[in-house]
């Protein structure tokens, strides 16, 4: 093998390489956690969203994009979206409400959430200063009958859609 031919095949497998390792480094790169998301018993037991304390202590309080509650399956039963040139930051201090109340937000028909059945919250924020913020916080939670007639909140954790709800939340 002459010289020119072995240094030719010595750069080809370091460029191969290099290309290789910068494919497998970039999705790396490209994803972002998922932040938490939390889940409140608003007015009238309604159920409300935000993101939680840590997640606010952690990046900051994101700019709110949309949030959507779908059933574990995917079907989505609500979803608000700001217009592109509005948004708001979304802070654990304040809760968005099911069925939202700014009638003026692009927005669906609320259905009605059953007792004893999972659900999935995503609130999606827009890019933020930091590459550290998430840009999709989520939970899981439920309805549940309480003794005497209204409704109250469970947190879904981890597990199979068709898990047995926990007890009513405080």
């Amino acid at each position: 093998m002459s010289l020119p031919a072995f240094l030719f095949s010595d750069i080809m497998k370091l460029l191969l390489t290099l290309l290789l390792i910068l494919l497998l480094a970039l999705p790396a790169q490209a994803a972002r956690r998922i932040g938490e998301a939390q889940v409140r018993e608003g007015a009238n037991g309604v159920p409300c969203f935000t993101i939680s304390e840590r997640e606010e202590k952690r990046a900051g309080a994101p700019d709110f994009q949309s949030v959507t509650v779908s059933e574990t399956g995917g079907k989505v039963l609500w979803r608000m979206a700001m217009p592109r040139e509005r948004t708001f930051p979304v802070m654990y201090s304040m809760c968005i409400p099911y069925g939202g109340r700014v009638q003026a937000l692009p927005q669906t028909p609320a259905a009605a959430l059953e007792p004893g059945k999972f659900y999935l919250v995503q609130i999606d924020a827009r890019p933020g200063r930091k590459a550290s913020m998430p840009l999709r916080y989520q939970t899981r939670f439920c309805l549940v009958k309480k003794p005497g007639g209204p409704t109250g909140l469970c947190r879904g954790g981890a597990g199979d859609a068709s898990e047995r709800p926990p007890a009513a939340l405080p």
